[in-house]
């Protein structure tokens, strides 16, 4: 099988790793790509949002599927543009990927498929701004209507800064706080069916102790030893089945990744979003762990053929540790040189933002390096990755030191 993947990230460069290792997959090509991503495949410098050149791409490749990484170029529409040519596709539609292009619409097939979520009011004008923040009171959960890379979301005790950040907003949904873990939990759909991975959790902020600003994402962790045990199952009944069947009986089915954000509260689990593909970072630590064949469990979703799959996962724990650049999220330092990437077993390091150029690997993003250790536990894995993250030179750079630390002293303690 010939596979295109478009993106350029930590979260490509682990699905690339995943794709290559099925023995069906024959030929691998990424556009753009990184550093990294290099190694396994060929590369095709295409920027992800140029619709045209990417179905060109893949019609010159003759490609067997395409996989699309990225939420810009699926809001944008790339894979209808694949799909008219006549190519097998693991993304949703345009219309499909609203689910992650407006929080308001995503809103609305939620209260269609009576699927739990926090109460919302999506505003536009001051004044219903104003009435929303009041309605629900401290602390202010604001989020930007539309694709934000996973920092249009606000929550805070402070009013001004909430109402600061509704007013930057063409539209803003504002909404009640959910009290809670946060979880991430994804579902792998033919437009039918779908089926749940293992939960993983992520880490927003930028520093320590959840404290500083909202961030892509700074490390993750699975499987998790504290989730109840039904949660996969309760995602599944509650949340994954009715969002797909309703996309399906809207005439838009979902085809590709559902990445349901949810929130274990007092009054059970509710979704706090949606995104229309793998998550950055927790792809990082699902791919390692997965034992079913990647490639052809992507074909068989991209071709509405996963009635009989059953996923299968390997009985390991994985920590991903994100390295950010000096200055990052607000303003990250680029083209700072990269050295010392350790070899270490057991431990995997994805490029996220990095490139070539005179002086060899230099930064290019915020996020430029994610490292995921492996290990029998939760304990063993965050040692590997910590050992390994600890020995990368980037000036500047740093990591949060806390990346599943709770959930492996409580692992350890049962």
């Amino acid at each position: 099988m010939k596979i295109l993947l478009v993106g350029s990230g930590g979260r490509e460069h682990a699905l690339a790793l995943g794709l290559q290792a099925d023995p069906s997959c024959t030929e691998l090509h990424c556009a753009p790509g990184n550093p990294g991503i290099a190694e396994i495949a060929t590369l095709h410098p295409i920027a992800v949002t140029d619709n045209a050149a990417i179905i060109e791409l893949a019609k010159k490749l003759a490609v067997d599927l395409v996989v699309v990484g990225p939420e810009v170029p699926l809001v944008n529409g790339v894979a209808d543009g694949l799909r008219a040519a006549g190519l097998a596709v693991f993304g949703p539609s345009k219309a499909a990927a609203q689910l992650e292009g407006s929080k308001d619409f995503a809103k609305g097939v939620m209260r269609d498929a009576g699927v739990p979520t926090a109460r919302s009011f999506t505003c536009q004008t001051q004044d219903e701004i104003e009435k929303a923040l009041d309605a629900f009171g401290a602390p202010y959960v604001v989020k930007d209507d539309g694709l934000a890379a996973g920092k249009g979301v606000v929550v805070t005790e402070d009013r001004a800064k909430a109402l600061e950040h509704a007013l930057a907003c063409k539209r803003v949904v504002i909404e009640e706080f959910l009290n809670g873990p946060e979880i991430s939990l994804f579902g792998i759909s033919d437009g039918r069916n779908v089926l749940p991975m293992q939960p993983a959790q992520d880490f927003k902020r930028a520093y320590d102790g959840d404290e500083g600003p909202n961030t892509g994402g700074m490390g993750a962790y699975s499987p998790l030893p504290w989730a109840p045990d039904e949660i996969v199952d309760e995602t599944y009944e509650k949340v994954l089945a009715p969002m797909i069947a309703e996309m399906a009986a809207r005439g838009t089915p979902f085809v590709g990744l559902l990445y349901a954000g949810l929130a274990l509260t007092d009054h059970g689990l509710k979704v706090i979003e949606f995104n229309a593909r793998f998550g950055d970072p927790e792809t990082q630590v699902l791919i390692p762990r997965l034992a079913t064949p990647l490639a052809t469990l992507l074909y068989k979703a991209a071709t509405d053929s996963l009635d009989d799959v059953v996923l299968n996962w390997r009985d390991e724990s994985a920590v991903t540790v994100v390295l950010a650049a000096q200055g990052y999220p607000e303003s990250p330092k680029t083209n700072s040189p990269i050295s010392n990437i350790p070899t270490i077993a057991k431990t995997q390091v994805f490029h996220a933002g990095t490139t070539q150029n005179t002086n060899g690997l230099v930064s290019s993003g915020g996020r430029v390096l994610t490292v995921t250790g492996l290990g029998s536990d939760l304990t063993e894995a965050r040692d590997r990755a910590y050992r390994a993250i600890s020995q990368i030179e980037l000036d500047g750079s740093f990591y949060r030191s806390d990346i599943a630390l709770n959930a492996s002293v409580a692992e350890k303690g049962n």
